[in-house]
């Protein structure tokens, strides 16, 4: 099961830059583990981090008060390169439980949807005005209000977004595919049964140690 996305009230993160690849995101050099956490240290390691590693100033989530950004706006063509799924899990383990931008590389964008991230799709001149409203810092928060598909900007001004029904269901109900498929566990366990008597000529099934 992931975390619920329903209104999200949060600082925003502006990241000026077209074609972010998965490389970009989390370097390949990190991608030896398969636990979806301690990535977040490593999101956008060669831009967080210098040759030494220590933190470029310059980079914006490395001040306050966009250490703690849950969303971030960007430019076209967000998350393209290679398919890893180790680019939401870095980005989630960050805090970034929204990405905005004009368009998306097509599996990063469902596997955002997989892990309980919501990508939203804005003109580049909405982002661009985004960008300059994350600017103001802390207090000049960011609404995504899922349930009634609007990004709310500081000043209360209202922008609408499309999302495909199906997923933003899934969104909204925090189910990812394992999610999805215990949501028909009665039936599962019933056509199990079934088989058990009507097909008792058949090995049962059991779990390899």
């Amino acid at each position: 099961m992931m975390d619920k996305f329903t209104t999200l009230t949060a600082v925003a993160a502006p990241l000026p830059l077209a074609n972010v690849d998965t490389d970009k995101i989390i370097p390949a050099r990190f991608l030896k583990t398969i636990k979806r956490t301690g990535l977040g240290v490593h999101l956008f390691d060669t831009l967080r981090y210098d040759a030494d590693g220590k933190e470029r100033a310059e980079f914006v989530l490395n001040s306050e008060p966009y250490r703690h950004a849950e969303i971030l706006v960007a430019f076209e063509n967000f998350g393209c390169g290679s398919s890893r799924e180790h680019a939401p899990w870095a980005l989630l383990d960050f805090g970034i439980r929204c990405v905005i931008a004009p368009d998306f590389a097509d599996i990063f964008h469902s596997n955002c949807f997989k892990n309980g991230i919501l990508p939203v799709r804005l003109p580049h001149e909405v982002c661009a005005m985004l960008m300059d409203d994350a600017r103001m810092g802390g207090n000049a928060r960011l609404t995504v209000d899922l349930a009634r598909q609007v990004v709310v900007r500081p000043n209360g001004e209202e922008i609408p977004f499309e999302i495909d029904p199906f997923r933003r269901h899934l969104l909204l109900e925090g189910l990812d595919d394992i999610g999805q498929t215990l949501q028909h566990a009665q039936n599962i366990d019933g056509y199990e049964a079934r088989r058990a008597t009507e097909q008792s000529w058949l090995p049962a099934i059991t779990a390899q140690a």
